[in-house]
């Protein structure tokens, strides 16, 4: 579980996971950052980029779960974060029977 200051993420948590308290979000702070890196603004990104560690960006996404990206963000943040060469990307999560 990652480790993260609330009140870094608190702003991110109310808009990004709506559906929740934010909280309740806070407490998922990996699918919090998962949601910015999925669909977040560009200024939201690049916020969460300076709050947090590649480290940490490269943990949600290694860690991710089937359904927390599309395939345009799963791509872009291999690039992104070093963890792939192009056209050698790994296949989004799937939900395990």
């Amino acid at each position: 579980m990652i480790q993260i200051s609330q009140e870094i993420l608190s702003p991110l948590a109310n808009k990004y996971i709506w559906w929740k308290t934010p909280d309740e979000a806070l407490a998922m702070p990996e699918r919090v950052i998962a949601q910015v890196m999925n669909i977040g603004d560009y200024s939201d990104v690049q916020l969460l980029s300076a709050l947090v560690s590649d480290e940490v960006l490269r943990e949600v996404l290694v860690h991710a779960e089937a359904g927390q990206f599309n395939e345009r963000s799963w791509t872009y943040w291999h690039y992104r974060l070093g963890l792939s060469d192009v056209d050698c990307v790994p296949a989004l999560p799937t939900r395990k029977p």
